[in-house]
């Protein structure tokens, strides 16, 4: 390789893969092309041994205390969900990987209703650690109902777990609630057009999910400077999030179609930043 981050590739994922060095990603976000649910022109040959070998090399990439975040769904065959999702998160498992939290996509939309059971709505976001996670920024923005006021509480929490009384005097105790608090591990997003993003052109690509998603994933599990990488780039969606977050990205993808777009995108953020950069450190010099 010429470089070692801030760069997309065309080609098979497994085969690039085995050219990043050990223990080097800091945060995976991705979405592979699970149970042949949507056409990716014929370039895509994914089974679940295919999937095995891009487990076991997100295993070696990631850094101890690295995330992998997998965002998958399954089809519905003769009636029956496949389960694939369940497969795929135990196999990461077995790989070494902690499931540190099962995330739920939530969407305000359905696009293929059913007429014998409820509307799907939803698709797994399974976290995955390398150990204990470096990095847990949590997004605090559930507004609280009770903000403003005191609340005394009566327990306390020990290191061990256990909670205890605590005696009445115990004034310190007193905290004032705040106006937002940590959010739940189901998120909701609007996919669909002018939803997901801006980029009308992105939207040639058949399963893009949307740029908010990806963002607070980046923003969660990573800090500035660190590594965000994707092995199904698609029309680029976590490299141009990674970039407006100031993250460093890599992205490997195997449609010549969707990487051309993912390419497009990237343009679009990346000479803008270098430009404003650029501007910002001349203003400073002077």
């Amino acid at each position: 390789m010429n470089r070692d981050y801030n760069y997309i590739t065309l080609g098979d994922c497994v085969e690039l893969m085995k050219e990043i060095p050990d223990d080097f990603i800091d945060l995976t976000v991705t979405s592979p092309p699970y149970d042949n649910l949507r056409d990716y022109n014929n370039e895509v040959t994914w089974n679940f041994e295919k999937f095995k070998e891009v487990a076991k090399e997100l295993f070696r990439i990631t850094k101890p205390g690295g995330v992998v975040v997998w965002v998958v769904g399954d089809a519905t065959i003769k009636g029956s969900e496949t389960g694939t999702s369940f497969r795929q998160a135990l196999f990461f498992k077995d790989c070494g990987f902690n499931l540190h939290d099962t995330m739920i996509y939530q969407k305000d939309a359905c696009p293929f209703p059913e007429t014998n059971r409820y509307y799907p709505m939803f698709e797994y976001m399974f976290v995955f650690s390398k150990g204990k996670p470096k990095t847990v920024n949590l997004i605090a923005d559930k507004p609280n109902k009770r903000y403003g006021e005191k609340i005394a509480s009566s327990t306390q929490r020990r290191p061990d777990g256990k909670t205890v009384k605590v005696s009445a005097n115990k004034t310190d105790l007193t905290r004032t609630v705040k106006k937002y608090g940590v959010r739940g591990n189901v998120w909701q997003y609007s996919p669909g057009y002018n939803k997901s993003t801006k980029d009308k052109y992105a939207y040639k690509h058949p399963a893009m999910f949307p740029e908010q998603l990806a963002e607070d994933h980046i923003l969660t599990w990573s800090n500035p400077g660190d590594v965000v990488f994707d092995p199904f780039l698609g029309s680029g969606t976590t490299a141009k999030m990674a970039v407006l977050n100031d993250r460093k990205y890599i992205g490997f993808e195997i449609s010549k179609e969707y990487f051309d777009i993912a390419c497009q995108r990237l343009d679009d953020v990346e000479y803008p930043k270098f430009f404003s950069l650029k501007v910002q450190e001349t203003e400073q010099g002077e």
